[in-house]
């Protein structure tokens, strides 16, 4: 039997570790470790704040693996002082050997402002990029006054020069040029169109064209959501239906107007009483009764070919 990691290309494959929501953050370590058997390329983590915090699973993944790549994907810029955020990346740059990759998102905005947060806006993003890189080249910085607040003193090592890529995830029009602009690696998502993931992709070379860079130079990762066929009902249907309605739950009109979908399929789905009456994100629920229901509503109209 032919090794699998020799398959040409699979090096370009990667996956969600602890995709949607989960209770056991260890489980991560057996996924990781089947990833590198097979051969796989990078290892996205997804951040939630309760047992997926990005920083400590990142550390754990990269003292756990020896080959494949780990990106955040995504953290927020605005959770932890940049400073910190700095730091923690030099320390995944280091410990893995480079490969590691920060990642940051928008976030979600009912999230954010739980949390006493504005939301993210585009402008910061771009300067958070700009400052996490003078750092890491051993610049120290005084007396920030701009777009991420006031910053009297930063400063990690006068004698670094690390070169840590940078990723985004993105689908909304100004972030991809963002991307194209000032970052490394873009991150796609899940459940585009293949008209979609085109125009997405023609957007980000497009901006790194303009912006003076090589288009081909900006890794781009489609995101694609997959099941395999010894997997139970409840289970496919929490990792298709349920990821797909939290989705429409968070940044629906986003989603609906990047793929050019109806929007009265997503008013029928915000009006439907079982989606009224969740009270919880639609991937926490390993109800298939529920689930069920949830698919009248999305695999019909979002998921079908």
């Amino acid at each position: 039997m032919s090794d699998p990691r020799t398959a040409p290309g699979l090096d370009q494959l990667g996956f969600y570790t602890l995709g949607g929501h989960v209770e056991n953050p260890r489980q991560m370590l057996t996924e990781l470790a089947q990833a590198e058997d097979l051969g796989l390329g990078q290892a996205f983590l997804s951040e939630r704040l309760n047992v997926k915090e990005a920083c400590a699973l990142s550390g754990a993944a990269g003292a756990v693996t020896e080959s494949i790549g780990i990106t955040t994907a995504a953290t927020n810029h605005n959770t932890r002082h940049p400073a910190i955020t700095a730091a923690f990346a030099t320390t995944m740059h280091r410990l893995t050997g480079g490969r590691f990759t920060l990642g940051l998102g928008r976030g979600l905005r009912p999230q954010l402002a739980g949390l006493g947060l504005p939301p993210v806006t585009t402008v910061q993003l771009e300067a958070f990029a700009t400052l996490m890189r003078r750092l890491w080249r051993g610049e120290t910085i005084r007396d920030y006054d701009g777009a991420l607040g006031k910053l009297p003193k930063i400063t990690l090592n006068e004698d670094f020069d690390e070169h840590i890529p940078l990723g985004i995830t993105a689908f909304g029009p100004s972030t991809l040029a963002l991307a194209g602009r000032a970052f490394d690696v873009v991150v796609l998502h899940t459940f585009f169109s293949d008209d979609t993931v085109r125009r997405c992709v023609e957007t980000v070379r497009t901006a790194a064209e303009q912006s003076g860079r090589d288009p081909a130079g900006i890794k781009i990762w489609s995101c694609y959501a997959t099941v395999t066929t010894d997997l139970d009902e409840e289970t496919v249907l929490h990792k298709t239906v349920g990821r797909m309605a939290t989705y429409l739950q968070v940044y629906g009109d986003l989603m609906v107007r990047t793929n050019n979908w109806d929007t009265a399929d997503l008013d029928r789905f915000r009006n439907a009483d079982v989606v009224r009456g969740l009270g919880r994100w639609a991937d926490e629920l390993r109800d298939i009764d529920t689930l069920s229901l949830l698919f009248n509503l999305v695999g019909f109209h979002f998921l079908a070919p």
